[in-house]
């Protein structure tokens, strides 16, 4: 009896596939080393999890070196790739609501969106969100400084006490001698005298922009953006409640964990309070 093996010569091999006998010993003894980018893979997997899938290779990168890491964005972004992962969130213009009663405002801020110190220039805004075959409407208030949202209304009608109360409890935030401008569009609610009473009463001044021009407020409107885009367009939601539960949590995650790279790869909060220590 003979015994068939079915063994193919190393030799046989190398001059089948037409390459170097080292170079296939070589290629032989890589596969059979650990993968030098299992840490990293680690680390970025659990980063963009963590996150949702809201952020990219760059702000992932931002996350890894704000933690003392060294590691590069092209890197990053070929073991996202080599993982499957890459971020959902696709960003797209939002256009707000104009309205139009009584008289506007100068446009006092004139596009100068950057501001040294905070509760020095203020932005604000409505926008709408349907949900479970209703409408509500948001109203923020955002400081420029850091773009930290400082407070926030919803309700299901867009009527004056939505821009009042979240005005009220903005100015929780103010103190006695801060200068401060805030900006919003030309929408009514912002035209109306007793918006207008509150902001002479604590000495505020107020901006408006251009009629029809949202990129006179583009920092608010890019927020908008951002939050339909990583929250709203990517949750699954149960009930009304469930989503104000789950805007609460998404601001506190906007404000104290989402870092940007403009502010030293900082949360808006960690940036506030590390400016505050200077001061």
């Amino acid at each position: 009896m003979f015994e068939l093996r079915h063994e193919f010569p190393v030799a046989k091999l190398v001059k089948v596939a037409g390459i170097k006998r080292n170079t296939y010993y070589y290629q032989v003894k890589r596969m059979q080393e650990p993968d030098p980018d299992r840490k990293w893979k680690r680390r970025i997997n659990f980063i963009f999890h963590e996150h949702k899938g809201r952020l990219g290779y760059r702000r992932i990168t931002d996350l890894l070196q704000e933690k003392g890491h060294i590691i590069n964005a092209k890197k990053v972004l070929r073991i996202m790739q080599e993982l499957g992962i890459k971020c959902v969130v696709r960003m797209k213009k939002y256009k707000s609501y104009k309205g139009a009663y009584g008289k506007a405002a100068p446009n006092v801020l004139d596009r100068k969106f950057r501001a040294e110190t905070p509760n020095q220039k203020w932005v604000t805004d409505v926008t709408e969100f349907r949900l479970f075959g209703e409408k509500f409407y948001f109203s923020p208030v955002l400081d420029l400084f850091n773009g930290e949202i400082l407070t926030f209304t919803l309700q299901s009608r867009p009527t004056f006490d939505l821009v009042e109360k979240m005005l009220n409890q903005a100015l929780e935030h103010k103190k006695e001698n801060d200068n401060l401008l805030i900006h919003s569009d030309q929408g009514w609610h912002y035209r109306m005298p007793q918006y207008r009473e509150i902001l002479e009463q604590n000495k505020i001044t107020q901006s408006m922009s251009r009629k029809g021009n949202c990129f006179d407020n583009a920092v608010i409107e890019n927020f908008f953006g951002i939050l339909k885009y990583e929250f709203l367009f990517l949750e699954e939601f149960e009930s009304i409640e469930h989503f104000k539960k789950e805007l609460e949590a998404y601001i506190y995650y906007y404000n104290h964990l989402r870092i940007k790279s403009r502010l030293n790869r900082k949360s808006p909060v960690a940036y506030r309070k590390a400016f505050e220590l200077t001061v």
